[in-house]
Order: structure tokens, then sequence, then C-alpha cells
């Protein structure tokens, strides 16, 4: 009766899952090399929806420079994203296997603090190292994914042009720049700069975050639509209190790797998990029915 009652929840987790907005798991997995890892990642899932987003990149059109694409994005599927940045205490933890690279001698470790002083190649061999302890499936998110669960803190990063006089634009990218105000470098305790409206906190703090996404140059036509793109992934994008375009192996954007603009006071990193609950469904049931045997 027992066995039957599991095989009964399993399916019915199945129907749950085919569900556009069912993502969570009804019946958490613990067949994983590291639990305590895993479980103390807070994750943030987020469901249907639109934001306004700025593609990131420079653009030309006609051989001039141009405004990036402001676009209206929505999510494809369900986005799981942890509820705040990395921490150091973990990232150590990743050190101490030998899996990743030593954080700076300045930050402070603890298990409510961010990693900081991180490259994008730090951050993502960290996610490697956590979906290899954890048995899910971590990477950084996409830079639109990162826009989409910043919300409101997104910040458009587009400045007006005149194709006549492109003195107009540097003059309006100068003066944005002078007008942000210098930040306290130091980091503070995860929630010092409160939540967004879905959940997110410290988004837009003083950690700049890194992103999967590419720096793109590319170009449109008298629509304004892209019809050319050519990606440099030695460079990636990082979303902050405003966006900012990094090399990739820079751990301090204020000694070098800033494409234009106040550089980054730190750099860190959030993670989405991708949750493959069909299979997480397969593996339950072949417990089940394997227990019958």
């Amino acid at each position: 009766m027992l066995i039957a009652f599991k095989l009964k929840l399993a399916f019915a987790c199945a129907a749950g899952f085919a569900g556009p907005l069912a993502v969570a798991p009804l019946v958490m997995e613990r067949g994983v090399a590291d639990i305590e890892l895993r479980d103390r990642q807070a994750i943030v899932e987020l469901h249907r929806g639109s934001v306004s987003y700025r593609v990131n990149g420079d653009f030309t059109r006609a051989g001039k420079q141009a405004a990036a694409p402001l676009v209206q994005i929505s999510l494809a599927r369900p986005l799981a994203i942890m509820k705040h940045q990395v921490s150091s205490a973990d990232y150590q933890r990743c050190v101490d296997d030998g899996a990743c690279r030593a954080l700076d001698r300045g930050v402070v470790v603890a298990a409510d603090r961010p990693a900081v002083q991180v490259s994008w190649q730090d951050a993502n061999g960290f996610a490697a190292w956590l979906s290899r302890k954890t048995g899910e499936s971590y990477r950084l998110p996409t830079d639109k994914e990162w826009a989409f669960a910043a919300g409101s803190k997104f910040k458009d990063d587009g400045i007006a042009i005149d194709d006549n006089d492109p003195s107009k634009r540097w003059i309006a990218r100068y003066e944005r720049e002078a007008d942000r105000a210098p930040s306290d470098p130091g980091t503070r305790t995860f929630g010092s700069f409160g939540s967004n409206e879905n959940g997110l906190q410290d988004i837009g703090g003083n950690v700049w975050e890194w992103t999967a996404s590419c720096f793109v140059r590319g170009a449109l036509d008298d629509a304004g639509r892209i019809i050319s793109e050519n990606s440099n992934c030695g460079v990636r994008v990082v979303e902050g209190q405003h966006r900012a375009y990094i090399t990739d192996f820079i751990r301090d954007a204020k000694a070098g790797g800033c494409a234009v603009g106040v550089p980054p006071d730190n750099l860190g990193f959030r993670l989405v998990v991708e949750r493959n609950e069909w299979a997480r469904v397969r593996r339950l049931v072949a417990r089940v029915t394997g227990s019958i045997s």
C-alpha cells in the first residue's frame, strides 16, 4: 500500500511539473554528494512576465554610432536564481576542495558576505564545482535573465544619439558618469541593500555580478532592427548599479578591464539552477519500483 502511494505521488508530481508554473520540486532529492551545501542555496523562482531591456553591446547604423535597441523580453520558461550572491564562505569551500582559485587576502570570508574580487573564469569554475557537489546544474545567468530577475533595479544604459552630432552623445555619457556618486567599496552583509519586487537581495548594491553574456558589436538597419552581430567572449557583461564590460580574467575592475565609465567596486556573482523536474521524477520512480523487487 505504501509503495502504491509513493508511485501515485511520483506521477502526481509529473503531472504537476507539466504545467507552465510548476517548477518547485514536490519531492526533494537526497542522494547528492553534499546536501548541506545545496540546501544552503536560497533560490527564488520567477515565472511569467516581461521587462524592458536594452540590448547589450555597441551598435552602428549606416556606419555611425547608434543606440542599442530597447526591446521587451519575457521568460520562455521559469527561472530559478539565487536570492543573494554566492557567499565568500561557500566560495572558500570550493577553494579548500582544490577546485577554485583562492580569494584575495582582503576579502572577508563569511557565510553572510558575498564572494568578491572574482573573475568570470572564477565564477564559472565555482558553478561547475557546485554542480558536481550538489547534483544540480548551476550556471551564470545570461544578461537577459539577470535583467528579468532584477526587474525595476535594471538600469537602462541607453543614451539618445544625434546622428549629425556625435559629440552630444559623448557629452551625455560624460555627464551620466559624473553624476554617479562614489560608493563604499567594502562589502556588507546580505540584505543590506534590500530586496527587489522579485525577492532578490542586494541587486544594484556595491557588488556587480558576472553574467554569461558576451560583449557584442552590431549593426542596425534604418528601422533600428539588428542585422548583424559579432560577439567577443573574452569580454563579459557585468550588471550592478550600471552595466559594464569586463575582460573575463579580471578580478578587480579598478585595475583594468572596464570598457567605459566608472568601474565596478566589486565583482561577484549569483547563479541560476537548471531544474529538470522530469529527470527527478524518473529517478524517483526508478528508486520506488526498484524497491519492489
